[in-house]
């Protein structure tokens, strides 16, 4: 009689979802996850819409899936309640986050986690990669504006992102952490998240490997749409700045920021002739705009808790 394997480590997979079909595509390649050795995996699904409409395409899955599947319903329409959800709900070492219109590769998990075991870091990001349709604009394809990486300043990754990340729940620094409700309809709340996070002594690691693929809607192709995304993650950095500064000391980021932004409207004028370079200048300059906005309180633009949830 063969032993079953030992088990040591198990990990939850939480998918937050929102009215989209395609959570379908993203559960099904989740089943197709090459585990790590001695590891479990759980899959949690949070439905944020206030009637549990995913619910009856998850209990469709349940017998094609080689994992557990945990549904949880928060009916708020607020994706930081949904968020906050998976970390109660998680009851493993680890808690990775996937997009519900996301598709992962077999090999996704077990490099989030070796990059874990090799950085030993609290929380450890992937990439995810844009896949555009023939009907994108050619500066948009070529300039890749919707695929995401973390940012490094002085080498160290400072925020994060919930499209593609491990997270260790045995961390001091993630301990009772929650996402931001305030955030929940306007969306940074997870870039609140991980700054709090690294700013009380926690560390962020990348696994290169660690590829997600998004294929970006029509409605996405534009760059209104991607402006006004700029912008708000412009508004979520500046409320944050807004936190650890006060009085003189707002102002003077205030300034910074108004300075970033006049330098990126001079050289968005000056690459009139470049598409990608212009456009890139542009958004930097709506994501500058956004910064002064928010260190001066004004309300984000909402995000979530209608179909276009993002």
């Amino acid at each position: 009689m063969t032993a079953e394997p030992q088990i040591n480590v198990f990990i939850d997979i939480a998918v937050c979802t929102f009215r989209r079909p395609e959570l379908r595509e993203t559960l099904i390649s989740l089943f197709a996850l090459d585990v790590p050795d001695r590891v479990a995996v759980r899959l949690i699904v949070a439905d944020n819409d206030e009637r549990p409409s995913a619910r009856v395409l998850v209990d469709s899955l349940r017998e094609h899936s080689p994992f557990p599947i945990s549904y949880v319903h928060c009916p708020k329409s607020n994706i930081s309640i949904a968020r906050n959800a998976c970390l109660t709900e998680s009851d493993g070492e680890f808690l990775a986050f996937i997009d519900d219109d996301e598709v992962a590769a077999p090999s996704w998990l077990s490099e989030l986690y070796e990059a874990h075991i090799k950085s030993g870091a609290d929380a450890v990001l992937g990439p995810v990669r844009a896949i555009y349709s023939a009907s994108a604009p050619g500066w948009m394809r070529k300039g890749d504006f919707h695929s995401t990486r973390p940012v490094w300043v002085n080498g160290h990754i400072r925020t994060g992102y919930t499209c593609n990340v491990l997270l260790d729940m045995r961390s001091p620094y993630l301990s009772n952490r929650r996402f931001d409700l305030a955030l929940g309809q306007s969306g940074g709340e997870d870039t609140q998240f991980f700054s709090a996070m690294t700013r009380d002594g926690g560390r962020i690691a990348f696994a290169a490997n660690a590829v997600l693929e998004e294929p970006v809607p029509a409605k996405r192709e534009s760059f209104d749409w991607l402006s006004k995304r700029r912008f708000r993650s412009g508004q979520t950095h500046g409320r944050i700045l807004a936190t650890q500064h006060h009085g003189a000391a707002r102002m003077v980021q205030a300034f910074i920021a108004s300075c970033k932004l006049g330098c990126c409207a001079l050289l968005m004028a000056l690459s009139v002739p470049f598409p990608i370079a212009r456009y890139r200048y542009a958004l930097r300059a709506a994501l500058h705009a956004g910064v002064v906005t928010g260190l001066f309180g004004k309300r984000e633009i909402r995000q979530y808790g209608f179909v276009e949830a993002s």
